[in-house]
C-alpha cells in the first residue's frame, strides 16, 4: 500500500472562457469508480445542452483505476490531457468533469490539449488537495480511572483518537503511523503503568 497519497479537499466547479468558449470544471473526490461515474452522470444531467461533457477519474491509493473520455472532442484532446493533470499533480481518489459550451471559434488540437488540462489544473489551485496518510488502526483498552488523562495525553501528542466508547472498560479506537507502533506500545504502557492493552487491526487512510 502506499504511505500516503493525495486528494482534492472539496467539491466544486471552476469556469473559465478561452476564444468564446466557457469552459466548466467540476472536480469531486471519488472513494470507487461507482462514486467516479455517478458524479459524471450527475454532470451530464445537468448540463444537457453543453457541446462535450469529458470527464477523466483516478481512483486507487496507487491509482490503480485510471478512465478518461474525450465525449466527442477529437480523439486524444480532453480526457488523456485532463487524466494527465491529475496524475502529473498526484492526486487520486477524485474525478474531474469539464463541460464545455462552444463559442463559434475552433481552438485546434492544441489548443483544446491546453485548455481541457488547464482548467483541471485551475480548479485543482482553487478547490485545494489533502494528503492522507496510511494508518494501522488499532484498539486501546482501559479503566475508567485512566481514560480521561490518557484521552488528552493522545490528542497532545497527535495521536489521531477516532473512537471512544465506555462499558466496563474504555476503549479508544486509534490511528498509528506503521513506524509509530512500538514507541506507542512503549510509551502506553509507561502511561497506563502497564495496565492497558494495544490491539492492532487493520489499515486505513486519515488525513495528515
Amino acid at each position: 500500500m502506499q504511505e500516503q497519497y493525495r486528494t482534492v479537499a472539496r467539491a466544486g466547479v471552476h469556469e473559465t472562457e478561452i476564444n468564446r468558449s466557457r469552459f466548466l470544471c467540476a472536480l469531486a473526490p471519488a472513494a470507487t469508480e461507482k462514486e467516479a461515474q455517478d458524479f459524471v452522470a450527475r454532470v451530464r444531467k445537468e448540463h444537457p445542452t453543453a457541446s462535450h461533457n469529458c470527464y477523466a477519474y483516478v481512483v486507487g491509493a496507487d491509482a490503480s483505476v485510471q478512465k478518461a473520455s474525450d465525449d466527442g472532442e477529437p480523439g486524444g484532446t480532453a480526457g488523456v490531457p485532463m487524466l494527465q493533470m491529475l496524475m502529473r499533480r498526484e492526486v487520486r481518489y477524485v474525478v474531474a468533469v469539464v463541460t464545455r459550451y462552444y463559442g463559434g471559434v475552433k481552438l485546434g488540437a492544441g489548443g483544446l490539449i491546453r485548455a481541457y488540462g488547464g482548467v483541471v489544473g485551475e480548479a485543482l489551485d482553487e478547490l485545494g488537495t489533502l494528503t492522507r496518510q496510511r494508518y494501522r488502526l488499532a484498539t486501546v483498552t482501559v479503566d475508567h480511572q485512566r481514560a480521561g488523562k490518557l484521552e488528552n495525553d493522545m490528542r497532545a501528542t497527535g495521536t489521531a483518537v477516532r473512537e471512544v466508547r465506555y462499558a466496563e472498560a474504555v476503549t479508544l479506537e486509534i490511528g498509528l503511523p506503521d513506524a509509530d507502533v512500538a514507541g506507542f506500545r512503549s510509551w502506553l504502557a509507561d502511561a497506563t503503568a502497564g495496565s492497558a492493552t494495544l490491539e492492532l487491526g487493520g489499515e486505513a487512510y486519515g488525513d495528515v
